[in-house]
């Protein structure tokens, strides 16, 4: 069940203090993880002259650890201490008093002569910059461009949301354990931990029923399972049918977003278009059903049609009492929603409108970090889980907040966060089809947290695939190649 969790820092304090209470000792645990660490190394570079720069606490202690094994291998092995190794304690002490080198103090002259680094000096959290000497060091390993290894998580980085605390090292290899942290995934962290390898240290499953995690790596795993394939006996009408709202000037938008919902499986998809546009849409993507609506009645009367479940409002919309209105409409018709960038950019003045009309309807809102600003306001919390998780539970819908690390949040407090994609996405026409992909989702019956994790991971993925030079048109042709691929996964 918890094969994807992420763990915050003390999460994974719990996770090992219940894998020592079932009779794991604390001492067994670090040897593991040292060993996890040293195995690492050995994998990826030739005995080299290395030093490991040891922290106070268990960080530390496990670079002791990795010490002693790599110069046991015949490594050239140094390593330095921030502080006084008489005031180390409990099984950090233990491994200090295994190791039979020389301890020197951290400075920046113990960085000469090394051609790898091995930090050991923070790991998980940290809560403020390093200052002084180990600022000085962290910067020169930066400067020198010495290849880093860190423990747990490079030090100055926030285990809990990748924020870097004034300095941290750019590792080539992090090497942490059971589970990987927020901080691993969340940018900027994410783009100083280098790869990420998660160690098995003999921590049992079984400790994540007790602390019961409510935040995931998005992947197949999370919802494959509830994926909506058709059946054997299906037909268009049992897969959905997506209505999304055209605007009357950006029509590719719309054009993007009704392509992918057809594209993700939904059987059927119309454009409600205004009369001046609907020339444009008609003669566009001839899969794509067209209805004129001229008003808000024409609007709410093509969603009367029980058969139309699911409704995008937002791409190319236009920020104005009519995209408002639809919104509103489209809500009050109790169906599934996706709303989106102008559709989320009109409520900014007036959000609780915008909530109070959810009022439990399945709403899946896919703001970038701005629209996801203008209508939240900024006083959510200062990192990304913190703020999609309030904003999910504050207009009661699953929040899909949009970025590099994009994070989905539901009302209920579980989150995913996202690591498909490549920065190529940054380009018109992305985020349409990513809203339309989601409906096409939703128009399936999935639910809007499967809906949204699995728009936002299969969206990412075909960006993968497709590499430099993407638009969003490529978005759409490289659908069915990320399906197949989720087809034989099983």
């Amino acid at each position: 069940m918890f094969t994807n969790a992420i763990l915050s820092t003390q999460e994974m304090y719990r996770a090992d203090a219940l894998a020592i209470e079932g009779g794991t000792p604390g001492l067994t645990l670090m040897e593991n993880a040292g060993k996890a660490i040293a195995d690492a190394i050995a994998a990826r570079w030739q005995p080299c002259p290395v030093i490991i720069l040891c922290g106070p606490g268990n960080n530390g202690g496990d670079g002791f650890v990795v010490a002693r094994l790599l110069d046991g291998q015949g490594w050239p092995v140094k390593l330095a201490l921030l502080g006084e190794i008489g005031t180390l304690k409990g099984d950090a002490a233990a491994n200090a008093r295994r190791w039979k080198g020389t301890v020197e103090p951290l400075s920046l002259e113990a960085l000469d002569g090394v051609e790898l680094v091995v930090d050991a000096l923070f790991g998980a959290g940290l809560a403020r910059p390093p200052e002084g000497v180990v600022a000085e060091v962290i910067e020169a390993i930066n400067v020198r461009w010495l290849p880093c290894v860190a423990i747990d998580t490079p030090s100055g980085v926030h285990s809990d949301n990748g924020e870097v605390l004034g300095i941290a090292p750019n590792a080539e290899l992090t090497v942490t354990f059971f589970r990987p942290k927020p901080g691993h995934l969340l940018m900027p962290g994410r783009e100083y931990r280098g790869e990420l390898v998660v160690a098995d240290i003999d921590i049992s499953e079984s400790v994540l029923d007790e602390i019961q995690p409510t935040t995931m790596l998005n992947g197949p795993e999370l919802w494959a399972g509830r994926y909506p394939w058709p059946a054997s006996d299906g037909h268009k009408y049992s897969r959905g049918h997506a209505v999304i709202a055209g605007g009357p000037v950006m029509t590719g938008a719309a054009r993007f977003a009704a392509t992918a919902a057809r594209r993700i499986g939904a059987g059927l998809a119309t454009i409600a278009s205004p009369p001046e546009a609907f020339e444009i849409y008609a003669a566009s993507d001839p899969g794509n059903l067209v209805t004129k609506t001229p008003d808000l009645a024409a609007f709410s009367a093509c969603l009367d049609d029980q058969r139309r479940n699911t409704v995008l409002i937002g791409p190319g919309a236009g920020i104005s009492e009519d995209t408002r209105n639809k919104v509103l409409a489209g809500l009050k018709a109790g169906k599934s929603c996706v709303l989106d960038a102008d559709a989320l950019t009109v409520f900014g003045d007036d959000p609780g409108t915008l909530f109070d009309a959810i009022g439990g309807t399945p709403c899946v809102l896919t703001p970038h970090e701005g629209e996801f600003q203008r209508l939240f306001g900024g006083s959510l919390g200062d990192d990304k889980l913190s703020r999609a998780r309030k904003g999910a539970e504050i207009s009661d819908s699953m929040v899909l907040l949009k970025g590099a690390d994009t994070v989905i949040a539901g009302p209920d407090g579980q989150v995913a966060i996202n690591t498909t994609g490549t920065p190529f996405l940054a380009t018109a026409g992305s985020g349409d089809v990513l809203a339309g992909m989601v409906t096409g989702l939703l128009a399936q019956g999935a639910t809007a947290f499967d809906a949204a994790c699995a728009g936002a991971w299969l969206h990412g993925a075909a960006a993968e695939k497709i590499g430099p030079g993407l638009i969003a048109e490529d978005l759409l042709h490289a659908i069915p190649a990320v399906l197949a691929d989720l087809m034989e996964q099983g």
